[in-house]
């Protein structure tokens, strides 16, 4: 009622609570928020799509948790969740390594000794856990090489432009997860 009052597109929730800032100091002060913002630009003859919206950058070692040299598919999770948490699509915190562990265990996709130990994830459990946790389906596209991605480039365009989420790059075979 109040996006047709103010005239705000309904594409996007604006008025929820998830939205609110909060003025408290948090343990999570020290994760970048929105990296890409303030980067200079180097497209010379072409155009710049980026994501739209704030997020914070989940990295490895952060959190006082090593997840060095196997974490990156969980960081990649973490950091699309807080997307669509500072968008308000959703209230739910954004899930530790541990909480990722177990819904996948949970949903049967692994066994009990998965939780608690130091094995990868890819994009299917990616794409998995964003739909069980901010309950948002996603796309995997497959590449095989660079030179292959760069031909996806009017298709990631279309949908930085159009969805605005940031996009996960898993860069053994190329996947590119959107959501």
């Amino acid at each position: 009622e109040l996006h047709q009052q103010l005239g705000i597109p309904l594409t996007r929730p604006v008025f929820r609570r998830a939205n609110n800032y909060s003025f408290e100091s948090s343990a999570k002060e020290f994760l970048l928020k929105n990296p890409h913002v303030g980067l200079k630009s180097t497209v010379v003859d072409g155009k710049q799509s980026l994501v739209q919206g704030k997020y914070t950058y989940h990295h490895y070692m952060q959190d006082n948790f090593n997840d060095d040299g196997w974490g990156c598919a969980y960081r990649s999770l973490q950091t699309l969740c807080s997307w669509f948490r500072f968008q308000g699509y959703s209230e739910r915190s954004v899930p530790t390594h541990e909480e990722i562990q177990r819904y996948l265990v949970k949903v049967g996709d692994k066994q009990s000794n998965f939780i608690n130990s130091r094995q990868w994830i890819g994009s299917t459990e990616v794409s998995m856990c964003l739909n069980g946790f901010m309950n948002v389906d996603s796309r995997i596209m497959h590449v095989s090489s660079g030179a292959e991605l760069a031909s996806k480039g009017s298709e990631l365009a279309y949908h930085f432009e159009s969805q605005g989420t940031p996009i996960m790059v898993i860069s053994r075979l190329i996947k590119l997860v959107s959501y």
